[in-house]
């Protein structure tokens, strides 16, 4: 048993073990404290192989294809990034490229190593490391963000131009899907865990 705080109500309460999709409510205010994920390990592993795979192709499979006056031209993501920096825009082209291709890219090899690594308790102890830099990457993964600057500017190219979508326009769009679906299905508490049975102890600090 653990002692945690309600983020709500600050009542100190001692949590049991969990069963697999268990669920623990505070009993003063009802808010849920814990939760314990019906399969922690293997489902997210495979949501976080299916969305490399769907980031790889949402950065190389062109995002839009536009026609106008008998020309037709398509980037990719990394491809307007280049565009930015020969343009001068530098600044501008780092920050898409890093919220867009490699902090998503980079969550996601973190993630793949922790969920590979702790498959066969014991976990070895770098493993804990690794989970704290996912955690760093994950707000910069801003997906969402960009599909949604990606729908204004067709919105507006669209009076002028023929658009159409491209794979990488329907890869993003499931991006935004997969991310929080890692996230949902994800229990760090149960890496955790693994990674203290490595050490023989209970781990010092957590995420």
């Amino acid at each position: 048993m653990k002692t945690v705080a309600c983020p709500e109500c600050d009542l100190l309460q001692r949590l049991p073990e969990l069963p697999p999709g268990g669920k623990a409510r505070c009993p003063r205010c009802g808010y849920m404290v814990a939760t314990r994920t019906v399969d922690p390990i293997a489902r997210p592993l495979a949501l976080t192989l299916t969305t490399l795979i769907v980031l790889i192709i949402a950065n190389t499979a062109p995002l839009m294809g536009l026609s106008a006056v008998g020309h037709h031209a398509s980037t990719t993501i990394i491809g307007g990034a280049y565009q930015m920096w020969v343009q001068g825009q530098e600044i501008t082209a780092v920050i898409v490229a890093f919220c867009a291709v490699i902090a998503p890219a980079s969550y996601l090899l973190f993630m793949l190593i922790v969920l590979l690594a702790v498959r066969r308790p014991p976990a070895p102890r770098w493993v804990g490391e690794m989970l704290r830099w996912a955690e760093s990457m994950r707000p910069w993964s801003m997906n969402e963000v960009m599909l949604l600057g990606i729908l204004v500017a067709l919105i507006k190219i669209a009076e002028l131009a023929t658009v159409d979508a491209g794979i990488g326009l329907y890869a993003v769009g499931a991006l935004v899907l997969l991310f929080p679906a890692i996230m949902v299905t994800f229990d760090p508490d149960e890496t955790w865990k693994r990674v203290e049975w490595a050490e023989g102890g209970e781990a010092e600090s957590k995420l």
